[in-house]
């Protein structure tokens, strides 16, 4: 009761703009339309573009966030590396050259600040601690191979610092610890088999034995974290007791690349166990608890986007790959909880902009749209027309 009077407080002395997100969320998400995947793309990319020409950091990356209480927040090197290869896969399905523009000012700005060594600072650009981090290190790397496969060599030295770094900095158990970022809880982290991704990515570009054996011992290592139920220890941000959906979707979708790249059953095996899992935790309309408990039961009362749409993903990608209807069923209404909560009208820095958690006051990216909640649901809402032109 004491926590509710708090929140009802702080909530009294909140800006015009936070009270309208209030009132906004009491609807329930299944009483409003969906407006359908070309709408929301549409929206979503045109967000995108606002948030990178309105970064309060003016540099050419993607502001971290737009927050209804403070307004934009400055480029967040991270996110905006795995921002690069959303907008270069729409600048080619689309045919909106202005995208590959987009996408050349995010990586010429990642270019400029790479550290020595190869690897990347952790939280927003102007973090007082600028330190190399392994994580923000894998997803730059993602845009870097991305960018060096649209735009050619420009970005391919980078790209072999970054992948070098990372392939040189793993411990000998598969787990990256000397490089940890200084904006999470100390310890161990299963959801960097997303750095692994990234690893993948420049793989694919280049192959490298050192970078080959570094994604195999993460993933290797990262499947000992996961319990008998598909649940994932040490797979959280803050709280591993009750990890957030965000890094359960970072570690699947590691996982699943693995195993397209190595082709070796046993990591297909390893995210289907976590993706059935979380089935069990997706409500009929489409809600999923925004953490889960190892039991696969909520543990908090409030959606993460970002988390829907990234698990949305993978479990449409396992019905590509195995054909098995209750993955589509699934990703189907993920997706669509999280695109009836996205403005098609309105203001600048909301439409098309996907909030960290609904409704906004819950306490993942609380008051904010952030910038790689977009980004997943741009990707993930893309693969479901694709997988519903291939049935037709």
């Amino acid at each position: 009761m004491t926590d509710l009077i708090t929140r009802i407080k702080q909530q009294l002395f909140l800006p015009a703009e936070a009270k309208r997100a209030i009132r906004r969320d009491r609807v329930s998400v299944a009483s409003r339309p969906d407006p359908g995947i070309d709408a929301v793309v549409e929206a979503g990319l045109r967000w995108l573009g606002v948030a990178q020409d309105r970064s309060a950091s003016q540099d050419g990356g993607v502001a971290r966030h737009y927050s209804v209480v403070s307004g934009w927040g400055a480029s967040y090197p991270e996110t905006t590396g795995y921002i690069v290869p959303t907008c270069i896969h729409f600048a080619r399905a689309l045919g909106r050259p202005e995208l590959d523009v987009r996408a050349r000012r995010m990586l010429d700005w990642l270019v400029s600040i790479q550290m020595p060594g190869g690897g990347f600072q952790g939280g927003m650009i102007n973090a007082s601690r600028k330190v190399p981090v392994t994580f923000n290190t894998g997803q730059i790397l993602m845009g870097l191979a991305a960018g060096t496969v649209a735009y050619g060599d420009t970005y391919a030295p980078a790209m072999r610092q970054a992948a070098d770094w990372l392939a040189t900095t793993i411990d000998p158990d598969g787990c990256w610890r000397k490089h940890a970022t200084p904006f999470a809880k100390r310890g161990e982290k299963a959801y960097e088999t997303h750095v692994t991704w990234g690893l993948l990515e420049a793989l694919r570009v280049e192959r490298n034995p050192v970078w080959e054996q570094a994604a195999r011992m993460n993933i290797d290592w990262a499947i000992g974290k996961q319990q008998a139920n598909g649940w994932v220890a040490d797979c959280c941000l803050t709280l591993p007791a009750t990890p957030l959906t965000h890094t359960l979707g970072y570690y699947l979708r590691g996982l699943l690349e693995a195993f397209e790249y190595f082709q070796d059953e046993r990591y297909l095996a390893a995210t289907r166990r976590t993706a059935d899992g979380l089935l069990g935790a997706l409500r009929p309309d489409g809600w999923l608890p925004g953490r889960l408990a190892s039991d696969w039961n909520a543990a908090v009362d409030w959606v993460c986007l970002t988390g829907s749409v990234q698990i949305a993903h993978t479990w449409l990608r396992l019905y590509q790959l195995t054909g098995e209807e209750h993955y589509l069923r699934a990703g189907r209404l993920a997706n669509g909880f999280v695109r009836r909560t996205v403005l098609i009208e309105g203001s600048e820095q909301a439409v098309g902009g996907v909030q960290g958690s609904y409704p906004i006051s819950g306490l993942y990216g609380q008051w904010e749209y952030l910038n790689w909640a977009c980004k997943f649901m741009l990707d993930s809402v893309w693969l479901e027309k694709q997988v519903e032109q291939g049935r037709h």
